[in-house]
């Protein structure tokens, strides 16, 4: 049977820690689930492990996209399952890492194969937008997609673009076609969250983790970035929680401390949907401490680290 580990959790519970500490004692190989963790030049803001790190065990999707290119939930997939592949070639286990939960949902459940971004479209519904307003464009949505509508708010533009993209380049609402396209992963996944007892304790966690990423230098990343790359807010990598505020900082929008606050305040709200999605996820193995007893107290874990 072909397996893998899970190892999630919310942003800064350990999860790489552990990950690390698994893979210095046990034949593994680490895979990246991290939608920032992809991007090159990316580094202290998305807590990327180290080069010493890379060179003593095998990490797989970190560094693999430039920050100007987007990165999708489905590239995820492929790129995953070919990872996967290959470590197990090696007579190793696969141990997924990372708390980008679209990233494990799609993985599990599948995704579907949708149309590629197209220029002339997009600026079309961009028109619109600023002709109409995307309260407009929502209501267009209720009639050609009413079940996306309940999940794609007004307000998530990105979101809301594509959907309608979608539906006139293939005439089909893209309910449907992520319907007709599921098929997840036949690899066995054992799935293994990281839940932190004290809420408290996570969010100052949080906030220690960031300063360090600023007193790292931080902003100096971000302005070397934009220097490098052809690089706006509206893509991916500058959506990112605290990339986000650096750049708005770097506008002139945000003060030293206010960056600090609104990174801080924006990653503890990225921990509690991670742990809103974690709470609904099924046959969910959790353990409250990035702790490798702990986690090799988990029967399946320790089951599948000796087949492998």
């Amino acid at each position: 049977m072909k397996t893998a580990l899970v190892i999630t959790g919310p942003t800064a519970c350990g999860k790489s820690a552990l990950a690390f500490e698994l893979a210095r004692q046990f034949d593994v190989e680490i895979i990246s689930v991290d939608s920032a963790q992809v991007y090159q030049g990316m580094d202290l803001g998305t807590a990327k492990p180290s080069k010493e790190q890379q060179c003593q065990v095998p990490h797989h999707l970190i560094d693999i996209r430039a920050p100007d290119q987007p990165y999708t939930a489905f590239d995820f997939c492929q790129d995953a399952e070919v990872a996967m592949e290959e470590i197990r070639g090696r007579g190793r286990l696969p141990v997924l890492v990372g708390g980008t939960m679209l990233y494990l949902k799609a993985l599990r459940e599948g995704m579907a194969r949708l149309p590629k971004a197209d220029d002339a479209v997009r600026a079309e519904v961009l028109a619109e937008a600023d002709r109409l307003g995307w309260a407009a464009l929502h209501q267009e949505l209720q009639r050609i997609d009413p079940e996306a509508s309940l999940r794609i708010k007004p307000s998530d533009t990105q979101r809301l673009q594509r959907a309608l993209e979608v539906y006139r380049l293939t005439g089909r609402s893209l309910s449907e076609l992520i319907k007709d396209g599921q098929q997840g992963t036949t690899t066995a996944l054992t799935e293994v969250a990281i839940m932190p007892i004290s809420r408290s304790g996570l969010h100052e966690d949080i906030s220690v983790r960031f300063r360090q990423m600023l007193d790292q230098g931080l902003i100096e990343e971000v302005e070397g970035l934009k220097r490098d790359y052809d690089l706006h807010e509206a893509l991916p990598a500058m959506k990112a929680v605290g990339y986000r505020q650096v750049w708005q900082h770097l506008k002139g929008e945000l003060s030293a401390d206010g960056l600090f606050d609104k990174a801080v305040v924006a990653t503890r709200q990225l921990a509690k949907r991670q742990l809103t999605w974690l709470r609904a996820w099924p046959q969910l193995k959790k353990i409250s401490e990035p702790a490798l007893d702990q986690l090799l107290k988990i029967e399946e874990v320790d089951n599948i680290l000796k087949i492998e």
